[in-house]
C-alpha cells in the first residue's frame, strides 16, 4: 500500500452511519430519505490566512468541519456527509493523529460521516464539502426576509475575534483579558459550536437566515441584499461576554462586535408572531437567542447605539480580496 492510501486508511477511514458505501472506492454512494432534497456547501482553510500554521492540529480539525456544518445549520438542513481533501507539506504522524481526532469529535458529535476526498502534498490547505437533507422546498434561504421581521441572533458575538486579535496583538493596550475570558475567546475562535439543532427547529418558522461567518454586518447585510430591503439592529441588544458590554462603546471593540467575524452564529429573520415560539426553542435547546432589531423598506443597514443614534462602522466584515 502506498502511503497516500495507507494515511488515509490509518486517519480518515472510519465506520459509517448514514452511507452506502464510503472511503475507498472511486465513489462514495448515498441515498437521500423520502421527501428530501440535498444541501451542498464547500470552504476552504489555507494555513496563513484562515490559521496559523502552527495552530492545534486538534482544534484544526474540529473547525474545519465545524465551519461546513454552519452552513448547514443556516439552511436548515441536517448535515450527514462530508469529504476532505488536504493538502500537507510532509506526512506528520502526530498532527495527523490529532488532526484527525478533531475532526472526528465533530463528525461524531453531529453525526456526519467521513465519504471521501483525497490528499497531495503542497501547502497545508483544507478543503472539505458539506452535504446534508433538508424537506423539499423548506431550506432556509438569504432570499426570504420580509418587511417587519424581527431580527434575531444566536449565542455571542465578538469573542472569537478578540480572541483573534489577542494572537495577533491588535488588541489596544489597555483592553486587559483575564485568563478565563482569554481562554473562553480562543476556545470561541478554534472550536465553533455549529447550531445545527436550532435550524432543524427554525424550518417552519424563520423567513430567512445565514451563519455568521464574516461578521454581523456583512453576512446580515447579504439577507437584505437579496430583496433590496433595509434594517435597524441596536448596540445594546447585541449578544455579547461581559467584557464586550463594558466596552462596547469603543470603536475597537465595536468593530470585532459588529464585523469581527468568525462567530459561526446564526442570525436569522422571522415575523413578529414567531417570537413566542422562538423563545420556547431557546428554552428547548438551552441555547440564547436575542432580538436584535427588525427589517424594514429601503437599502440602508443601521445600527443604533444607546440613544437611538446611528453609529459608523468602518469595515463591515472580513473579505479574502480586500
Amino acid at each position: 500500500m502506498t502511503p497516500e492510501f495507507n494515511l488515509i486508511k490509518q486517519y480518515f477511514t472510519r465506520p459509517t452511519r448514514n452511507t452506502k458505501l464510503g472511503v475507498g472506492d472511486d465513489a462514495a454512494l448515498i441515498s437521500l430519505s423520502a421527501g428530501m432534497e440535498l444541501a451542498i456547501s464547500a470552504d476552504m482553510l489555507v494555513a496563513g490566512t484562515h490559521f496559523f500554521a502552527d495552530c492545534d492540529a486538534y482544534q484544526l480539525g474540529w473547525k474545519s468541519l465545524a465551519v461546513n456544518i454552519s452552513d448547514m445549520a443556516a439552511m436548515g438542513a441536517n448535515a450527514k456527509w462530508a469529504t476532505l481533501a488536504i493538502a500537507l507539506p510532509d506526512i506528520n504522524e502526530s498532527w495527523l493523529a490529532e488532526f484527525s481526532r478533531g475532526f472526528f469529535a465533530c463528525a461524531d458529535s453531529f453525526n456526519v460521516d467521513l465519504i471521501g476526498g483525497d490528499t497531495t502534498r503542497g501547502s497545508l490547505t483544507i478543503s472539505v464539502q458539506i452535504m446534508g437533507e433538508v424537506p423539499i422546498g423548506k431550506a432556509l434561504r438569504r432570499d426570504g426576509a420580509k418587511v417587519g421581521d424581527d431580527i434575531w441572533v444566536t449565542g455571542s458575538l465578538g469573542d472569537a475575534a478578540i480572541g483573534l486579535a489577542h494572537l495577533q496583538n491588535k488588541l489596544q493596550p489597555h483592553f486587559t483579558l483575564a485568563d478565563h475570558y482569554l481562554e473562553y475567546c480562543l476556545n470561541a475562535l478554534h472550536q465553533p459550536q455549529p447550531r445545527l439543532a436550532l435550524g432543524l427547529n427554525l424550518l417552519e418558522i424563520a423567513h430567512s437566515a445565514i451563519d455568521i461567518s464574516d461578521g454581523l454586518l456583512s453576512d446580515l447585510g447579504h439577507i437584505l441584499k437579496a430583496h433590496n430591503l433595509g434594517g435597524a439592529i441596536y448596540l445594546n441588544k447585541l449578544p455579547c461576554s461581559i467584557f464586550t458590554k463594558q466596552h462596547q462603546h469603543e470603536k475597537q471593540i465595536q468593530q470585532y462586535l459588529l464585523a469581527g467575524g468568525d462567530d459561526y452564529e446564526l442570525c436569522f429573520t422571522a415575523p413578529q408572531g414567531s417570537r413566542n415560539a422562538i423563545e420556547k426553542i431557546a428554552s428547548d435547546l438551552n441555547l440564547p437567542i436575542s432580538l436584535i432589531g427588525s427589517i424594514h423598506e429601503g437599502a440602508c443597514l443601521i445600527v443604533l447605539d444607546n440613544e437611538n443614534k446611528p453609529i459608523s462602522i468602518g469595515k463591515t466584515g472580513y473579505d479574502h480580496f480586500a
